[in-house]
């Protein structure tokens, strides 16, 4: 090789060395994550990665196992300690990987061949060397860093969607935990009500003083109380596993215990002025849509260039002739010409991609706008029914049967209608949980929409998997 081609090689492998030198660390994207969970629900998330930083959180999540869990507590440990949750951030290692290299020039060919020509003076060796750089690389870098860099903002927003979808399900559950073990802790009082109930009544038809069909009547009820009891301890198992799950626990870890029963319904509601305006605003869903318009803006130049352009490369070329000792040296260049393909299919096909997540992204608005009005008024509705239950339905429910259990005691009502006013009022009853319920899950999804995020199922899929081979990008408002 002569010193042209060692110069141009030198030069090409300088160039791709400073290229490399983008930091592969994804902990800059993680800490915009993290800073946009907090403001968006004040709580901490942390990537594990074996640190000491690690082993202190592992601490606090202890400490928090170790006391009554609030609903805060439980939504900071899942998010501390799911493992799925941490699968999720290595995606941002991915994409932040994507981006070093798209900065990166692409490596430099080196070509030798050797010939042997023999005539009347002999053989002669011919070594023809060269070597060359593909110059479009260069050119195409700033266009793919921009694709790379919307990308790695799709990928931050769809990180940070997983967090509060894992959030909203961790409230979900809580709140259907917390109302299990309040059914189960009511059935059981019902349970020790019937069980005395019935011991009466068998003393009483010993004694000659109520026959065989009320005996039997108030077996059953007590026999229903135990089915009851029972059903109830699975509801809360389920729901303690499901909370298990979501927070990442098992082993010893699991032994946890929830403070209090369902809160009553507050006083104040949450503010619900100009609800759909920052429901948009603060929408995830939305944020990635536009994201990934500039993703297909960005992919379709590059795809466009690289067509027009496939080839554009230069370097120096050397021959050498034996046995004279005989160098030649010159340039070298190699360039595509794009005689049958311009690139307008490509354009084209750009072009109705970010139409359609043009139309994606308003009929998403639409749905935004329309699941923040429907939650508002479940909340509402919820409040009303919860009050409605607690100040008329439950003591009303309560007088009855209190009413019938005095007109029982003076013999002017059979035991049949003394057991029809219990079982209302243990329908009323777990009515009532059922609804303090509702209004909690009704604020969580209410309160998830604000953070940016609809309950899954409500919106389409604008994860970066979903725009696989088509992708996007370009602005948009609404």
């Amino acid at each position: 090789m002569n010193r042209y081609s060692t110069r141009l090689l030198s030069l090409a492998l300088l160039t791709a060395g400073l290229g490399g030198c983008a930091s592969l660390d994804a902990r800059s994207a993680f800490h915009q994550v993290q800073r946009g969970v907090a403001d968006r629900t004040g709580q901490l998330v942390q990537w594990n990665s074996g640190s000491d930083e690690d082993a202190a959180v592992a601490a606090k999540v202890r400490a928090m196992l170790a006391d009554e869990l609030t609903l805060n507590e439980t939504v900071q440990i899942a998010l501390l300690n799911n493992r799925r949750l941490q699968g999720v951030y290595e995606q941002l290692g991915v994409a932040q990987a994507n981006l070093v290299q798209a900065g990166l020039l692409r490596n430099p060919i080196f070509d030798a061949e050797l010939k042997f020509l023999d005539n009347v003076s002999g053989t002669k060796a011919v070594l023809e060397t060269a070597v060359v750089q593909d110059f479009m690389s260069v050119v195409m870098i700033p266009l793919r860093k921009r694709l790379a860099e919307a990308e790695l903002e799709v990928t931050k927003a769809d990180v940070t969607a997983a967090v509060l979808d894992l959030s909203s399900e961790v409230k979900v559950a809580f709140i259907s935990h917390q109302a299990a073990r309040q059914t189960l802790a009511m059935r059981r009082q019902i349970l020790q009500s019937t069980d005395a109930s019935y011991d009466a009544a068998r003393r009483l038809h010993k004694a000659g003083n109520i026959n065989d069909l009320s005996l039997a009547n108030e077996r059953a009820l007590h026999e229903q109380s135990r089915l009851a009891v029972a059903s109830a301890e699975t509801s809360v198992l389920e729901a303690r596993e499901r909370m298990n799950t979501l927070m990442g626990l098992w082993g010893q870890d699991t032994g946890w215990t929830v403070a209090g029963p369902l809160p009553a319904v507050p006083d104040d509601e949450m503010d619900l002025v100009d609800l759909e305006r920052r429901a948009i605003a603060a929408s995830l869903s939305l944020t990635m849509l536009r994201n990934k318009m500039r993703v297909v803006a960005s992919r379709t130049g590059v795809d466009t260039t690289e067509l027009v352009f496939p080839e554009l490369a230069g370097g120096a070329a050397a021959e050498y002739e034996g046995p004279e000792d005989k160098w030649l040296a010159g340039p070298a260049i190699a360039i595509g010409i794009p005689i049958f393909d311009w690139g307008q299919a490509r354009t084209a096909a750009g072009g109705h991609r970010l139409r359609r997540l043009w139309n994606e992204y308003t009929a998403l608005a639409i749905e935004v706008r329309s699941s923040a009005r429907a939650a508002k008024h479940r909340l509402r509705n919820a409040r009303r029914q919860s009050e409605y239950y607690r100040r008329v339905v439950l003591p009303l429910a309560e007088q009855i049967t209190a009413q019938t259990q005095l007109h029982y005691n003076a013999m002017q009502l059979g035991v049949f209608q003394l057991l029809q006013a219990k079982q209302r009022e243990i329908g009323t009853r777990r009515q009532y949980i059922l609804a303090q319920r509702d209004y909690w899950t009704a604020r969580t999804e209410l309160e998830q929409i604000l953070a940016g995020r609809m309950l899954r199922g409500t919106a389409v899929d604008v994860s970066p998997a979903a725009g696989a081979g088509m992708d996007a990008g370009g602005e948009g408002g609404h």
